[in-house]
């Protein structure tokens, strides 16, 4: 497979896409290199189905500016070309470099700038939690995360850890949305922040 142009994406989209679906989450994996979309479909039963997966490529812009206008370009283009109703994104972690937790957490405002921009719902999980809500245990390794998320979205062949990680951020939200409707609270509540 050929690398994408900058600012581009691979796109890997179900055939079978369920357009009747009652919520569409994207997840986002913020990245300093490249960031993780994956989208998914949540009916009324709270079945969730794939819809799309990539990694927005950031390698290509000559400075780290230019990245992130990449990320804002080429998140905004999958916003309005698929439409979800909300968005997940992963918390920043402590890194142990200093420079990659500003670049990654600079990734993360870029990400959450296009959201907002669209007038669209930020819901912000950190990875133990993800890690707990699709493995079971919040210090599941990224091969547990990417075949747990092939299975709960029934995905043929490896998934990429970026795509895997979205993936995962949507299919928590998912599981944090279903709670919180038969709870009768918000998100939020539900999953116990003020």
């Amino acid at each position: 497979m050929h690398a994408p142009p900058p600012g581009t994406f691979q796109s890997r989209q179900s055939p079978d896409v369920c357009s009747g679906a009652s919520v569409r989450i994207m997840g986002i994996d913020p990245g300093s290199q490249r960031t993780g979309v994956g989208i998914i479909d949540v009916d009324a039963g709270g079945r969730a189905t794939h819809v799309f997966h990539a990694p927005v490529q950031l390698l290509a812009a000559k400075d780290f500016p230019g990245r992130l206008r990449l990320l804002l370009d080429g998140l905004g283009e999958l916003l309005d070309r698929y439409r979800p109703d909300e968005v997940s994104i992963e918390q920043v972690f402590m890194a142990k470099n200093p420079d990659s937790a500003l670049k990654l957490g600079h990734a993360r405002g870029a990400a959450i700038c296009a959201v907002v921009m669209r007038d669209l719902p930020v819901h912000e999980y950190a990875a133990k939690e993800i890690k707990l809500a699709v493995v079971g245990r919040g210090g599941a390794d990224k091969a547990q995360i990417q075949h747990m998320v092939g299975i709960l979205l029934n995905l043929q062949g490896k998934l990429q850890a970026d795509a895997a990680d979205a993936l995962a951020a949507a299919i928590t939200h998912a599981h944090v949305r279903a709670s919180a409707g038969r709870l009768g609270v918000s998100a939020r509540e539900a999953w116990g922040r003020k």
